[in-house]
């Protein structure tokens, strides 16, 4: 695989198990190899659990492997852990920022410790200032960085004795699209010259497609290896794009697609619905009654498709069952049921949130887009009454926000950004202390219980602790918890942030089922192909609502580049940026004058 470079990654017949409070012995790499030559861009990539993160701390040398050979830059990573760490770049999903220093002093800090001398920082730190775009910040405190702007930083701390080899595990987790195109512009720099080696993992796979080399992991195997062209071959003449039929949702079609056990995939794509079957048809779509007479067409597989194919093979890619609610609720001709006028949150002088206005009619999913520090999440827990508003309107199931928050609350679920749980609870004894919370009690409870267990196919880790869930079951059990009370509003968080492709599958294929059965959902995410679920979208940045409408008429106002048809990410960051832009040009027109 090396064509002849020199091998700065080695790794051959690596194993690593753990062992689980149960006593069960789990194999976390099981028989993994990996190599890649000086320069090579790698992508790890697989579902939660299938042991990326593993692999990347044993090359990092923050733990041995039970077995196997590994050598990092010629040097053998059990027999001198030290000496790998010397010479490489890490950046763990959690990068250990220090948010009460300046960016400059965290920087510092970070070339001490890594013994950079004065002369190397001064070849370094206007490098690292400029591929970041932090020169203008280095005075503030890291805590009041943007996500996307911490994670920069956080880059930079990890380059800044010019490593070469970096280990980047999951770098664009919890980021918006424009940050995420900002930090693959650091990493397309780093690649100029080939001097850096990167092995990053990402549940995004539109950037594993952008690597030389592709690493699939499932359950602690490697299912393929090599360039994302040999993984989207795999679901060659299987793909197809069909649109739905005149006032069918693409998310309905792709749910009845996903019910479709001879499916491979579906996902809803610019207002068409992309899908993969099982095997190769001659020229056209598949035969099947709920496809005849829709306008279809075969496509070119890419690198999802493929991997959704690979896990098939496997054995483990299987749709969840459409959720059923105890209580289907009428949508009673789509009344509004949140309303929000010139809604307006104040932290001292700053205006967090200012005259944001928008409604949401009953069984609608809207989308509440933005770039980090947009007021997002602050618009949000004013929603759900967990923080009190400074001015405006804001009602929620006919209640006054400002006048009975906790009357209000009684309708509404809540799965927040990060996994809120409690993790020494078992999933079981979760359920109940929220059914508890709730005011269920005796049979009613119970029946709730089994409810969610059955609906969230929880069963099988009813007795585990949460915090020991794979991420798409804790995934499953926050939602769960959140709709113990059956609310007539559910609001998500970032609910899949840093989830795996299938994890927000099976997440989405519920939501699809709840509007359908008469919830209303609201929804904030990164993944703008999410957006596409939604019948309604707003787009904010500073605090202000720059666009909002349906995915169609947002997608008007993209840009896309060669030819290829509009995507809401596409969308997203050409409002945002128009935004900016002018807001730029005011400012500097203001000055002048």
């Amino acid at each position: 695989m090396n064509n002849g470079a020199a091998s700065v990654l080695h790794g051959k017949g690596l194993r690593r198990t753990f062992r689980r409070e149960t006593g069960e012995l789990v194999a976390a790499l099981d028989d993994v190899s990996i190599e890649s030559a000086q320069g090579m861009l790698t992508a790890l990539v697989g579902p939660d659990g299938a042991g990326k993160t593993t692999l990347i701390r044993l090359i990092a040398g923050l733990m041995k492997a039970d077995s196997g050979e590994l050598r990092v830059l010629g040097i053998d990573v059990a027999g001198d852990p030290q000496q790998v760490q010397d010479h490489i770049g890490y950046m763990p999903q959690r990068f250990g920022l220090y948010d009460d220093l300046t960016v400059q002093e965290n920087l510092d800090l970070y070339a001490d410790l890594h013994g950079v001398t004065a002369a190397e920082r001064r070849e370094q730190y206007p490098r690292l200032m400029e591929m970041t775009a932090l020169a203008p910040f280095t005075k503030r405190l890291a805590g009041q960085l943007s996500g996307g702007m911490k994670q920069k930083l956080g880059l930079a701390c990890a380059l800044v004795r010019a490593p070469k080899l970096l280990l980047l595990d999951e770098p664009t987790a919890g980021v918006d699209p424009l940050s995420r195109q900002e930090l693959w512009e650091i990493i397309r720099q780093l690649q100029i010259g080939k001097q850096t080696t990167i092995l990053l993992s990402t549940s995004y796979l539109d950037e594993a497609e952008r690597c030389g080399h592709v690493i699939v992991l499932h359950q602690g195997k490697v299912l393929a290896q090599g360039s994302p062209a040999d993984v989207s071959h795999l679901a060659g003449g299987c793909v197809f794009l069909v649109d739905p039929r005149a006032g069918q949702t693409a998310r309905s079609l792709q749910a009845r697609l996903l019910d479709d056990a001879d499916n491979i995939d579906a996902v809803p794509q610019s207002g068409h619905v992309r899908f993969v079957c099982a095997t190769a048809a001659a020229s056209s779509v598949p035969a099947k009654s709920y496809l005849e007479g829709l306008v279809n067409k075969p496509i070119e597989p890419r690198f999802e498709d493929g991997f959704m194919t690979l896990l098939r093979k496997s054995g483990d890619v299987r749709h969840s069952a459409a959720m059923t609610l105890d209580r289907p609720l009428e949508k009673h001709g789509g009344d509004v049921v949140v309303e929000v006028r010139n809604l307006v949150r104040m932290f001292g002088a700053f205006a967090a949130v200012d005259r944001v206005s928008f409604e949401v009619r009953r069984g609608e999913i809207f989308g509440l887009l933005g770039p980090n520090g947009a007021g997002k999440t602050t618009t949000f827990r004013m929603l759900c009454g967990l923080l009190p508003i400074t001015s405006g309107t804001l009602k929620v199931a006919g209640v006054d926000l400002r006048q009975a928050r906790a009357s209000a609350r009684e309708s509404i679920g809540y799965v927040a950004q990060k996994f809120s749980l409690y993790s020494q609870l078992t999933v079981h004894e979760n359920l109940d202390f929220f059914a508890s919370a709730y005011g269920l009690h005796g049979e009613k409870k119970r029946q709730r219980i089994d409810w969610a267990l059955a609906q969230f196919e929880l069963g099988s880790q009813t007795n585990r602790p949460s915090g020991q869930l794979p991420g798409g079951y804790k995934q499953r059990l926050a939602m769960a918890a959140s709709l113990m009370h059956e609310p007539e509003i559910l609001f998500l968080d970032e609910a899949t942030s840093g989830a795996d492709p299938l994890a927000r599958r099976e997440f989405w294929r519920r939501i699809t089922a709840l509007a359908e059965q008469g919830v209303t959902v609201i929804v904030t995410t990164h993944f703008m192909e999410e957006a596409e679920y939604c019948d309604r979208v707003a787009i904010l940045d500073g605090g202000h609502v720059l666009a909002q409408g349906t995915p169609a008429e947002l997608r008007k106002r993209a840009r896309p580049l060669n030819g290829l048809e509009a995507t809401m990410e596409d969308a997203f960051i050409a409002i945002v940026k128009d935004a900016r832009h002018r807001d730029k040009a005011s400012a500097t027109a203001t000055s002048a004058a």
